[in-house]
């Protein structure tokens, strides 16, 4: 027997309707953040979600490549889910290079991409010098500033006079080859104390590096080397993202005790405050801070030699 099925209109434009509510849904829209905290291999990016093209954005983050429309096909980031704005660290980066990257979102009917936010890496390659005693170090690039990224462990100033030197730091040649050697500040006042054509940094050049770094209060997690290798746990903040790679030789006051090695980093610069005392930076363990304070010029820090 035949049976007919017979819909009334009502029921076939709910069924009509019902269909383009369900699969009739717009890409997301989405806006790239601007591209901050460049290094040789990071950079922090994101995004915010314009709109979520009625339907449930299940996944956003951003996606880069050197090509100019980078798409979830090449490197991406993932985020979260949902509406709002959203924070991207992008990693793995080639240093010196140029990339695009893009915020993305994606919901049922699609993912939709921001506009291209194009950026640079920064050098990642380290120079060389060389003192009077025959060792090399290796420099790096900070802003227009070229630093030593090792600390100083010359024995002689450079006209090839020998500096009068304290035997008991440890007597434990591996410390000097880690970690250099202390100096006091006569030693930083000769002039003579960095190889020709550099110089023990000013307190200005101290403070112009900081201020290049994003301030005293993170410059310090960048200046130093990660992990607890060299620098006591917990080396709060520390990314070395400067290439400076700063370790701390800790400091000897003149009545002749060495402290707190692996602790503390102090480095001279080259202005005093008084007859008996002069400016140092420092670094500590326990935080990221880059701190500038003075003390007396008897006393023993590390150096590091900026490029004329």
């Amino acid at each position: 027997m035949k049976t007919t099925i017979r819909f009334s209109m009502p029921a076939i434009l709910f069924a009509l309707s019902s269909f383009f509510l369900t699969n009739c849904k717009d890409l997301p829209e989405v806006s790239t953040n601007a591209v901050t905290e460049v290094t040789q291999t990071t950079a922090t990016s994101g995004g915010v979600i314009n709109s979520d093209g009625g339907a449930i954005v299940t996944e956003n983050g951003v996606c880069w490549s050197t090509s100019k429309t980078p798409t979830i096909a090449d490197n991406k980031t993932t985020d979260g889910s949902g509406a709002g704005s959203f924070t991207s660290a992008i990693s793995g980066l080639t240093a010196n290079t140029t990339y695009y990257v893009r915020a993305y979102a994606t919901n049922s009917a699609g993912t939709g991409y921001g506009s291209a936010k194009s950026f640079t890496t920064l050098e990642g390659k380290y120079g060389t010098m060389t003192d009077i005693d025959g060792n090399t170090y290796k420099t790096v690039t900070i802003g227009t500033q070229t630093w030593m990224a090792e600390n100083l462990k010359v024995t002689k100033y450079n006209d090839g006079t020998a500096i009068p030197n304290v035997t008991d730091y440890d007597n434990d040649p591996s410390k000097v080859a880690t970690y250099g050697r202390l100096y006091n500040w006569h030693a930083v006042n000769t002039g003579k104390l960095c190889p020709t054509g550099w110089h023990v940094p000013t307190n200005a050049e101290w403070a112009k590096l900081s201020e290049y770094l994003g301030g005293d209060e993170v410059a310090g997690g960048k200046l130093k080397e990660t992990g607890t290798t060299h620098w006591h746990s917990p080396n709060t903040g520390a990314t070395n993202e400067s290439g400076f790679t700063a370790l701390p030789g800790g400091y000897r006051f003149d009545n002749g005790t060495f402290n707190n090695i692996g602790y503390y980093g102090l480095w001279w610069s080259s202005t005093e405050s008084n007859s008996d005392i002069a400016y140092y930076w420092g670094l500590d363990y326990d935080n990221d801070d880059l701190s500038s304070n003075n003390y007396y010029k008897v006393d023993g820090f590390s150096v590091r030699c900026v490029k004329d």
